[in-house]
């Protein structure tokens, strides 16, 4: 069932969502070569609890971290360790927050240092394609609008789309459907409509979209090894216009000339 969100709640909901980005961005201060992902949890928790909030993902259904760790070929879901960055690594974090009973949800893929410019192009597309998705989430539209919106972009450009993983619904619970994927075709799926609130999620590959899941039960890498990107936004339907909950704006302040 899709639970419409009322004005208020969707006001709740902002809070969290303010809340889960300017957690990334504190973590974006410490990516650097040298830094282990750790680090950037222990960090990234902290600053949840001082701040109000409840790190969503520590303990859900057995997930250690507070942060999600996708270090280069891991798509999703990875757990932090004791793995030390390095000079031309990308990571994404994801993450959500719990703040006065709702949830905010985002990821984003950062650079470590200097990277191959090829790396670079994978993840400006995945970022883009991410935006592409949010100007097809319209009231009256359908989900497969965003999906094939997300697919149809980064297919032309050479990459391949994660289909086992995908976007969702999100409000009291981090999980709420409906399912959001990265592939599809026009005029299928749930329609949109206002009071809809969901996350868009393109992971996108820059070899084949094949994934396997690590003995853990969790970590989503892909099968050929080859690097993976994840940008995520949370978003509200409402007055029949989007608006986009969460904010890549701490981040950028943070990386200024760095920023992808």
């Amino acid at each position: 069932m899709i639970y419409l969100k009322t004005p208020e709640e969707i006001e709740r909901m902002r809070e969290a969502a303010i809340l889960v980005s300017r957690t990334l961005g504190e973590v974006a201060r410490w990516i650097t070569p040298g830094v282990t992902t750790l680090k950037l949890d222990a960090i990234a928790r902290e600053f949840i609890r001082d701040n109000g909030g409840r790190p969503a993902c520590l303990g859900y259904e057995g997930f250690p971290g507070t942060l999600c760790i996708e270090v280069n070929e891991t798509v999703v879901h990875g757990f932090p360790s004791n793995y030390a960055l390095r000079e031309g690594d990308i990571i994404g974090v994801d993450t959500v927050v719990e703040k006065d009973g709702f949830m905010g949800d985002t990821c984003y893929t950062f650079a470590v240092g200097d990277i191959d410019p090829m790396l670079m192009d994978l993840c400006k597309t995945t970022k883009e394609s991410l935006y592409i998705g949010i100007e097809t989430c319209r009231p009256g539209h359908r989900i497969g609008d965003i999906a094939n919106a997300v697919q149809t972009y980064c297919e032309h450009r050479g990459y391949s789309v994660v289909r086992e993983m995908c976007g969702h619904g999100i409000g009291r619970s981090m999980h709420e459907a409906p399912e959001v994927p990265n592939y599809g075709r026009r005029g299928t799926g749930s329609v949109i409509r206002n009071g809809m609130c969901i996350c868009i999620e393109p992971m996108i590959n820059m070899g084949s979209r094949n994934i396997v899941i690590e003995r853990d039960g969790w970590t989503c890498r892909t099968k050929d090894r080859k690097p993976s990107a994840h940008y995520e936004h949370t978003l509200a339907v409402t007055d029949d216009h989007v608006e986009i909950l969460t904010t890549f704006d701490y981040i950028q302040e943070v990386l200024k000339d760095r920023f992808i």
